[in-house]
């Protein structure tokens, strides 16, 4: 990506089509919202934003920062105008960049021309070549989202009062459809527990229920006659066919979108302040790529239980890999008594894990060893060597 000013006609000549049509903006977001449930990505679904951004105002470049509560970041999630791949190695904070935490806290529109580099971290406003940015609020109802930040390609330049409100009219807007977004997935993921909470409910009225009666027999302390051999033989029969049919069951999550890596992850982790973060991660370890949404999300549910729950000192990750299987443990100390009888069965999140690892013929332990500490161990089988 060029730092330059774009080759086009000079941004003071480009005239935004949507001063002077007042219905374009809503055609353009419509057309966005009849799209929401359409299997699209993330970033396609914000690129699209972007793009109906630059169209309807004199903006050239834009970019959404959205913020990830469950990972306790920022990160762009949609661009125009400029490479992607350089904006999602950006680690922005709302610390570092007063111009977003002005915008979100006026619930305005901010232009910055002069000290740029006090407005956002000197880095980006070198790798990006802002002279002149424009910060727009991604928020409604009185919730914000994150923040849009545009300019004309490079150089100084001042917006008039229209385009100003316009561009805060379109924040807003694109709050409302991001918003519209996020719930038709939220519904999805309803569906997908629901599914998935049936699937426990029948191993454990069908398989379990089988496997204790036969605990029962076996545990009675006295021999068998060949009648009760038999039966043991055929309820153990039966609950493995339950079981089978039960994990045949379609109910593999839709794929998700976690624009990052375990690799980068973890590398944000052991540099954030806070709990330390130490990590034994093998040199030329390569994570299979069909496996990185599932290693994140124990990951993150990890270190959402040690944050809940622990008052740890330091928090352990060791990733591992050999011809058959992939591990990832997560260690922490800090756990009481309490805080082991009230997590001792892990909560629904870990659960949900360990169902989604299972569907990848994996499985996921947790649980406390002793010691006040919690450990989080992910086991699942890879198909080539590493």
């Amino acid at each position: 990506m060029s730092a330059a000013p774009d080759a086009r006609a000079p941004a003071t000549e480009v005239r935004p089509r949507a001063l002077f049509a007042g219905v374009e903006p809503i055609e353009v977001f419509v057309d966005l919202l009849a799209r929401v449930e359409t299997e699209t990505t993330a970033t396609d679904f914000y690129d699209r934003i972007c793009e109906a951004i630059c169209r309807l105002t004199t903006m050239r470049r834009a970019v959404i920062f959205l913020a990830d509560l469950g990972r306790r970041r920022v990160r762009a999630v949609g661009a125009h105008g400029l490479s992607f791949s350089q904006l999602a190695a950006l680690r922005p904070t709302l610390v570092d960049t007063p111009i977003a935490q002005q915008a979100l806290l006026e619930d305005n529109v901010v232009v910055v021309s002069e000290r740029i580099e006090e407005a956002v971290p000197p880095e980006y406003a070198r790798l990006l070549g802002i002279t002149t940015l424009v910060c727009t609020p991604l928020s409604a109802a009185g919730r914000a989202y994150g923040v849009i930040c545009a300019d004309r390609g490079g150089g100084q330049f001042e917006i008039a009062d229209g385009e100003r409100h316009l561009l805060w009219t379109l924040g807003k807007t694109a709050a409302l459809v991001a918003t519209a977004r996020n719930a038709t997935r939220q519904q999805e993921r309803a569906r997908r527990l629901g599914e998935r909470l049936d699937l426990a409910r029948e191993v454990h009225e069908r398989v379990m229920q089988r496997l204790f009666g036969v605990s029962l027999a076996l545990s009675a302390g006295e021999p068998l006659s060949a009648a009760e051999r038999e039966r043991c033989r055929v309820e153990m029969v039966e609950a493995l066919a339950d079981l089978r049919r039960a994990l045949e069951r379609p109910l593999a999550p839709l794929p998700r979108e976690t624009g990052t890596t375990l690799a980068a992850e973890l590398e944000r982790l052991v540099a954030a302040p806070g709990t330390p973060v130490q990590l034994a991660w093998p040199a030329g370890l390569v994570v299979p790529p069909d496996l990185e949404p599932l290693t994140q999300s124990v990951l993150a549910e990890a270190l959402r239980n040690v944050h809940k729950h622990a008052l740890a000192s330091k928090v352990d990750v060791a990733v591992g890999r050999d011809d058959d299987t992939f591990t990832l443990e997560v260690r922490n100390d800090g756990v009481g008594d309490r805080d082991r009888r009230a997590t001792g069965a892990g909560g629904m999140g870990l659960r949900l894990a360990a169902f989604e690892a299972l569907q990848l013929g994996g499985v996921v332990e947790f649980g406390s060893p002793g010691d006040g500490e919690w450990r989080v161990r992910l086991v699942v089988p890879v198909e080539q060597p590493a």
